[in-house]
């Protein structure tokens, strides 16, 4: 199996370079605030030439937003590449990265939501450890919270194993499918990892830890990409299954009979023969967890636990 790269791990005085993959800000200054908030602690910063422009839904054109990216992974200055936000069209700039500067020069990458396509996309091209975690122009420009601040940054700059993934005391994990299992961290927004199936950007997820999590999508439509998982056999291939948030994932109509998005998942679990936990304290939620994708870790759902068996920056 190839080589798992991991970044080199980020120290003060680093530069990060801030990029617009898939939206723009509403605002500019969403931007500013951000830039400012890594300025205060002791980080260099660069703003892509397009980060702010705005081309219908898109951050720029691909070109242009690929474009700034391209230039952060060539760029050896730039220790880190931060998105500002997620929205729509990473999966557009798939054919347009640059694959071999990021292999030949693994930095630390960091957004979730729509940035799924390209951290997953990345890790098929290169094997490059990826980071699902708060970005500039949501989490950062406006007051960080703590958990979410504490457990990034310790992700981010200690070169030592990460062990369990600690959720609040109030937001206990829960056991749908009893187990054990070691595997592979891969996931995210789950219509995004849904995108790149049939795709050469889509990672092989035999043996893997499966982590997803989703926003805005009805109960409906999560049991049809999880219908569409268990049809194409991957969820008979996979070691273990993490649910994180579905916020406002209600049903379309209420008033017409239909599952909750908890029974939908536990429909699931009930059918696998491996271990599902769910309330993972990851998602569009700003108290969140940072995911390393592409190392090992085991989940435990009796414990109700998931631990990162290793370091995720060198």
């Amino acid at each position: 199996m190839p080589t798992i790269l991991k970044p080199k791990h980020l120290q003060r005085g680093d530069l990060i370079g801030v990029v617009s993959p898939a939206s723009a800000p509403s605002t500019s200054e969403k931007i500013e605030k951000g830039v400012r908030y890594l300025e205060s602690l002791g980080y260099r910063v660069k703003v892509g030439a397009n980060a702010a422009r705005v081309h219908g839904f898109l951050a720029g054109t691909d070109e242009e937003r690929a474009a700034d990216f391209n230039a952060m992974l060539n760029d050896r200055a730039v220790k880190a590449i931060f998105a500002v936000r997620g929205g729509y069209g990473t999966p557009r700039l798939l054919p347009l990265i640059d694959y071999r500067a990021a292999k030949r020069n693994p930095k630390i990458i960091v957004g979730y939501s729509d940035l799924t396509a390209l951290q997953l996309a990345l890790f098929r091209k290169t094997r490059l450890v990826t980071f699902s975690g708060p970005m500039v122009g949501v989490e950062m420009f406006n007051g960080i919270d703590p958990y979410t601040e504490e457990h990034f940054w310790r992700v981010l700059t200690a070169p030592k194993k990460i062990g369990v993934l600690p959720n609040p005391p109030d937001e206990p994990i829960q056991t749908l499918h009893d187990g054990k299992a070691v595997g592979r961290l891969l996931g995210g927004n789950f219509a995004l990892v849904m995108s790149l199936f049939g795709t050469p950007y889509a990672p092989n997820f035999n043996k893997s830890i499966l982590v997803f999590e989703d926003t805005d999508e009805a109960p409906h439509r999560v049991d049809r990409m999880l219908m569409h998982l268990s049809n194409a056999g991957v969820l008979k291939k996979i070691s273990g299954l993490a649910f994180g948030e579905f916020t406002d994932c209600v049903p379309s109509d209420p008033s017409q009979p239909h599952f909750t998005i908890e029974e939908v998942l536990a429909q699931y679990a009930e059918w696998l023969r491996v271990p599902v936990i769910s309330n993972l304290q990851y998602g569009h939620i700003p108290k969140k967890l940072t995911l390393p994708f592409g190392v090992r870790a085991r989940l435990d759902a009796k414990a109700r636990t998931l631990e990162v068996l290793e370091a995720a920056v060198s």
